[in-house]
């Protein structure tokens, strides 16, 4: 068995997962809502660190009890519905980043193919700007450049000088996407982690459908 530590106030966190670190991202995301400070993402997730052939374990791990202690939550990571609305009423300056792909944006689909239909409508939040969360990766799933994601969302008029939330079908894939704004351009984003799961159940509050 392998002896590991468990998390201490000033440890660097590294989380890795499939499915393109979405998951991994959302894990990031909860991390920094309970106050730990330095949390990464292993660049390209598990199916990268395989491909370069790298190094792969089966044994059990025993971990020894650190000594982290939960904050209080910073509520400026996460936003609810009623803050969404907030935004489409025009209330609260924001920009929506729907992250999904053009036909669940569209309301063509509910979900991607073989994943489970959540909502009771398919469109997308009035406002929201599509940027699908596979146009912050490359083709063997790492990043792209700080410079290059900069120049992307610039070019949607999306520069960090106001808000962003993100958002998609349960949360996981916006993650990605705030992880990208947040921690590696550094602009103010939260996540709206109820996503179109909550949106588009909710009773009376307005969808676009084109």
């Amino acid at each position: 068995l392998l002896s590991r530590a468990g998390i201490s106030p000033s440890d660097t966190i590294v989380l890795y997962g499939d499915f393109n670190n979405w998951f991994a991202a959302w894990g990031a995301w909860i991390f920094n809502i309970y106050g730990a400070e330095d949390v990464r993402l292993l660049d390209g997730g598990r199916v990268k660190w395989e491909a370069d052939g790298r190094a792969l374990a089966t044994d059990a791990s025993v971990v020894d009890p650190g000594n982290f202690v939960v904050a209080e939550p910073n509520l400026a990571l996460r936003a609810r519905l009623w803050d969404v609305l907030s935004i489409v009423e025009g209330e609260t300056t924001a920009t929506l980043i729907d992250i999904r792909s053009a036909a669940e944006y569209n309301g063509e689909i509910f979900a991607p193919e073989g994943v489970q239909e959540l909502a009771v409508r398919a469109g997308h939040i009035p406002g929201a700007v599509n940027v699908p969360w596979g146009q912050n990766v490359r083709e063997d799933g790492t990043f792209k450049s700080v410079e290059e994601l900069r120049e992307l969302y610039a070019g949607l008029g999306i520069d960090g000088s106001q808000p962003i939330v993100t958002y998609c079908r349960i949360g996981e894939r916006a993650a990605l996407t705030w992880f990208v704004l947040n921690q590696l351009l550094g602009y103010e984003v939260s996540l709206y982690d109820g996503s179109w799961t909550e949106y588009g159940n909710a009773v009376g509050v307005p969808i676009e459908n084109p």
